[in-house]
């Protein structure tokens, strides 16, 4: 038994290169409750990130009363992290869900029954459609519900309503993973496996704090590097973080950039690759375009000009350019420090561009992993229920769009394809303008997660805007809107999701929603049948009943495009592992990495895009595309480094950076209200270097002012790791408290207050992770900042004269089992097992 909040990633299995992980089941129930207590298990998977990790729900009384990880399942291999482990339940039975619908009566939002609040929703709609038409009308949802959820949102959106304005919070954190991967490939999916982390000799992650933000994959990891013949790591990130401890400990190399010049660094590494001849020229001959072209981009970018931009030692950026260049098997990782950076889409596809240098994609340790930081992100760019069709279909393709209209029986002019998707801060925008006069914001709280997140809080404020908000508990973005849904969550419906190596679990209902809660998608279907959408022939556009009638549907609309789950069931899905996709004939099992065959889906007639202009953003036409006869290859595309748009000044010294914990999940609406989780990081701070904390007398805990030109948070501070001349916030603290409740305001320490309404030009992603700022000591602290010391977030080891308080260790999780398995289930998927590599 285990303290998992002391022990982040519990105990180790080390094993050798090309073996498969050893099996750990991870096991957490309530207090009280014992394992012979447990009336039921029912099968899911964790949603508390983006791993996907495979695990049983504990049921007693009708409560889910704990989990445990699926032995066999292909992700986890039954091991959680204490997300999963203590955060997935408590949330389902706290005193403050919603358990009834709530419509405005001027100041207070009061309870109602279903038809009153549906009815308010419709008329309004209604209203909207016939004095202005669909363009008022803009949905704002989540990378949180089902892959159901989220094909029956866009279906009413685009095939019932017709509006243009549907995007998702995956726009904050994972759009540039999508349009990385189109760039270079065609089309959005994961190229790489987590089994490719049992096959590769060398690991870089780019922006990655996977110690935190993933942690069951972390261990994973870990076991190789603890193991026989390990990688070596290479860590890109201005914080010295777990991932950067092992990276010096592996003989790898921790690459610490000043904030905002991650393409400088990338490209960097590729120039030293063309330079010391490791580029696979017979391969990148025959499958890729633009070689001569990205030579002459990254050409100039030598580790002495490199060193001088990023702040960075010259041998070190040859270093990890060696690292790159000898190895046989490298696996790269990219997270939010890329996607929510300068230059995002440029940099992530110059991650892309490393590996097709050396012919490294498809083959078992040569992955690449474009990151989500949401568990079902995925589904969300699939189904087509933010900017993107459904299928990875191109919105600019007359074709694609005949093929959408003959699957849903429309018209094809009512889909919208006419430009552009808007993109999710253009439809704050237009709800600001007044253009947007109706908003549906589903399982999300852009009134903390967004930036400039004040001015999100007037829009959302707005009496000319009308505002519907999907959620399970009164958040701080429900307390502005003008009717309140209550939903069913995670174990309380059924459905599938798809982590970010395009694994597919199924999620079964486990117990009953509280009060007249209902699925998200009862409530979309419920909309949609009182709007009275149809087809061109008159019958219910929508007319699903159950989860799996849209999954059917949805398989259809898969069925020969990239994202192929033409073969999937729920039946294949019930008892074993998640599959990853495609699946199909082809592929009747599942399919562990894209591009065996170095085929890209990049034909113009086939390709989820026809391209842009990594620094402009500006669009390839679909003449310009046939005229590059793709055939197949993949793309090489580079772009100049150029400067953030808010540099360090005299009156804002620092570079202001966000991030997350591992212990809270986004604006905690589960995870604060999970007691373990809440004690681990209960709180808001920022972190300091040990030298600007000197030079601002600055000491362990105090208070402090840190302030952009858009706005300021009063915080404790921790005197840590981070680069000199940067601060980190975490973003997931509002206003709610777990004993106070919400309040629509700003929180102390709404790390969003400061961040810029500016985006990358490809991806329309915002930078969260590059503004301007200053720090100046507010009072004398009472204690210890908040932070964790466990993390990234663990005190300077020399704070010297910074005043270093003694910090105590983090702690507190109940008790957890962890059970090795002597005789593990078969992997399929796993080469080491099939041979099939």
């Amino acid at each position: 038994m285990v303290d998992r909040i002391a022990d982040i990633w519990g105990a180790p299995t080390p094993h050798a290169r090309g073996t498969v992980w050893p099996v750990r089941v991870d096991q957490h129930l309530h207090e009280g409750v014992a394992e012979a207590d447990v009336e039921q298990w029912v099968q899911s998977a964790c949603l508390l990130c983006s791993n996907g990790c495979g695990v049983d729900i504990a049921v007693k009384d009708g409560r889910m009363v704990g989990v445990r990880g699926r032995a066999g399942d292909v992700v986890n291999h039954g091991r959680l992290g204490p997300k999963g482990l203590y955060g997935s339940t408590p949330w389902a039975s706290a005193p403050d869900r919603l358990t009834r619908p709530l419509v405005r009566d001027g100041d207070r939002l009061v309870e109602t029954d279903w038809e009153t609040a549906m009815g308010r929703v419709v008329q309004e709609s209604k209203r909207l459609l016939d004095k202005a038409g669909p363009l008022t009308h803009a949905f704002y949802t989540s990378g949180q519900l089902f892959l159901e959820e989220y094909f029956a949102l866009a279906t009413i959106g685009k095939a019932g309503l017709g509006t243009p304005h549907m995007d998702g919070n995956t726009r904050l954190c994972t759009a540039t993973a999508a349009a990385a991967m189109k760039e270079s490939f065609g089309a959005d999916g994961q190229p790489g496996s987590y089994t490719d982390i049992e096959h590769c000799d060398a690991i870089f992650l780019y922006g990655h704090n996977m110690a935190e933000t993933q942690t069951v994959l972390w261990s994973r990891v870990l076991d190789r590097t603890r193991g026989d013949d390990p990688p070596r790591v290479v860590c890109v990130d201005p914080r010295r973080t777990p991932v950067a401890r092992e990276a010096e400990r592996t003989g790898g190399v921790h690459l610490a950039p000043k904030v905002g010049t991650n393409l400088a660094l990338v490209n960097c590494l590729a120039r030293e690759v063309f330079a010391n001849g490791w580029v696979d020229e017979e391969w990148v001959a025959a499958h890729t375009l633009g070689r001569e072209e990205l030579w002459e981009t990254v050409s100039s970018y030598d580790p002495e000009r490199v060193a001088g931009i990023c702040g960075v030692d010259a041998d070190d950026l040859r270093r990890a350019a060696r690292i790159f260049g000898e190895s046989g098997a490298v696996l790269s990782t990219v997270l939010q420090g890329f996607y929510q950076s300068h230059q995002a889409t440029a940099s992530s596809v110059a991650v892309n561009n490393l590996h097709l240098l050396r012919g490294m994609i498809g083959r078992p340790g040569c992955g690449i992993l474009q990151m989500n930081g949401q568990p079902t992100a995925q589904n969300n760019r699939e189904c087509g229920a933010d900017g993107d069709l459904p299928g990875f279909r191109n919105w600019d393709n007359p074709k694609h769009i005949d093929e959408l209209a003959r699957l849903w029986n429309v018209d094809p002019l009512t889909i919208p394809h006419w430009a552009p998707p808007t993109h999710a801060m253009e439809i704050f925008d237009h709800a600001e303008a007044g253009s947007i006069e109706w908003l549906w914001v589903s399982a999300t709280n852009p009134a903390v997660s967004m930036p400039e997140s004040g001015r999100i809080r007037r829009i959302l404020a707005q009496e000319s805007l009308f505002v519907v908000v999907q959620d399970l508990f009164l958040t701080e973005t429900a307390q502005l809107a003008d009717v309140v849904l209550p939903a069913a969550g995670w174990g309380e419906k059924t459905g599938t999701f798809t982590n970010v190596n395009r694994t597919v679990h199924l999620s079964e209902d486990a117990v009953r929603p509280p009060g007249e809660a209902r699925s998200d998608l009862e409530i979309f279907l419920m909309y949609a049948r009182a709007m009275g959408f149809t087809d061109k022939d008159g019958a219910p556009l929508a007319a699903w009943e159950t989860p799996e009638e849209v999954f059917d549907a949805w398989r259809e609309a898969s069925r020969g495009r990239p994202v192929d789950y033409s073969g999937l069931t729920y039946a294949m899905l019930r008892g074993g592992s998640g599959i990853p996709w495609p699946v199909n004939e082809s592929a009747p099992h599942g399919t562990d990495r894209l591009y065996a065959d170095a085929q890209f889906p990049s034909d113009t007639e086939v390709c989820e895009t026809y391209g842009h202009d990594l620094l402009t953003g500006a669009e390839v036409t679909e003449e310009e595309h046939r005229a590059m006869a793709p055939g197949g290859r993949a793309f090489l595309k580079g772009a100049e480094y150029s400067a953030p748009h808010e540099e360090p000044s005299d009156e804002y010294p620092l570079l202001y950076t966000t991030g997350r914990t591992a212990y809270q999940f986004h604006t905690r609406t589960k995870t604060g209200r999970a007691r373990s989780l809440q004690k681990a990081a209960p709180a808001a701070w920022v972190e300091l270097s040990v030298d600007d904390a000197r030079q601002l007398g600055v000491a362990e805990g105090d208070v402090v002012r840190v302030e952009s030109p858009r706005g300021s948070i009063e915080v404790p501070a921790r005197v840590g790791e981070v680069m000199p001349g940067a601060v980190f916030a975490p973003f997931h603290y509002g206003s709610w408290e777990p004993e106070q409740g919400a309040t629509a305001g700003a929180g102390p320490g709404q790390a969003n207050e400061l961040t810029m309404a500016v985006w990358d030009p490809v991806s329309k992603q915002p930078y969260f992770k590059t503004a301007a700022c200053r720090v100046t000591k507010v009072r004398d602290g009472a204690g210890p900042s908040p932070a964790p010391t466990t993390t990234a977030s663990r005190p300077a080891a020399d704070a010297g004269t910074a005043g270093r308080r003694s910090v105590p260790q983090t702690a507190g999780g109940d008790a957890t089992s962890s059970t090795l398995v002597d005789d593990p289930p078969r992997f399929p998927l796993d080469p080491a097992q099939d041979g099939d590599h």
